[in-house]
């Protein structure tokens, strides 16, 4: 199945791609070909690699969700990235669009998320409860627009469907997650949640990189003015 792969950023050691929303990042019970397939189908047509192609998945994000995922091409960068993730050596910044206005110009949520696996779904709640664990991101009010807002988000930590929980609690759900108390669903299934860039010293160059992903290509995020910052 061919299939079309925006890279961001490529070299010996890693593997930068835009991953378009309805993707999954990894095989899934829906059993479409994943971002992951893709890739190493990619690595080995265009270096021609007869044997198995080493790919290493550093992050992911949700199927429904667009942009930035990165992909080391060695075990060396892998086991380096992987330890840069745990000690929080690499930022990743997002954009939503909410549900709602007024939102604050700038806050910081920190919330507790208790992951339910058989239905896929995280809660959040203000203080601990058993098997939750502790949620923080920043974010920033860009623009209000219609009925919805655009927020640029700073993710502290990496928890299961961590921003569209924690923006659902404070009633301002992610447009078209349905999951999470959006009204309406997207024309294309997908949620308006964008991972639009990854900041990180290079694991084996060491020289810093900060790689931007285009924003998808539908009406609500083409309509956002052109003179903003993201």
């Amino acid at each position: 199945m061919a299939m079309k792969i925006n890279v961001l950023y490529e070299d010996n050691h890693i593997l930068i791609l835009n991953k378009s929303s309805g993707i999954p990042v990894q095989k899934d019970s829906s059993n479409d070909i994943s971002l992951y397939e893709i890739a190493k189908l990619y690595i080995k047509k265009k270096y021609q690699k007869k044997n198995n192609v080493f790919l290493g998945l550093v992050h992911r994000i949700d199927r429904p969700v667009s942009g930035c995922v990165t992909f080391a091409k060695t075990s060396k960068s892998l086991k380096r990235l992987n330890e840069m993730f745990k000690k929080n050596l690499i930022k990743k910044t997002y954009l939503a669009i909410v549900c709602g206005v007024n939102l604050k110009k700038s806050e910081t949520l920190e919330h507790w998320l208790l992951k339910k696996p058989k239905i896929n779904k995280s809660f959040a709640f203000l203080k601990h409860v058993e098997k939750s664990k502790k949620a923080c991101l920043q974010y920033e009010n860009m623009f209000s627009f219609e009925n919805y807002t655009l927020l640029k988000i700073d993710l502290k930590t990496g928890r299961h469907h961590q921003i569209r929980t924690q923006l659902s609690k404070i009633g301002h759900p992610i447009k078209g997650d349905l999951k999470y108390g959006s009204k309406r669903s997207n024309k294309n299934k997908s949620i308006s949640l964008h991972s639009s860039s990854i900041e990180l010293i290079h694991p084996v160059k060491k020289n810093k990189l900060f790689i931007k992903a285009n924003l998808p290509k539908d009406d609500l995020w083409s309509a956002l003015p052109s003179c903003l910052d993201v």
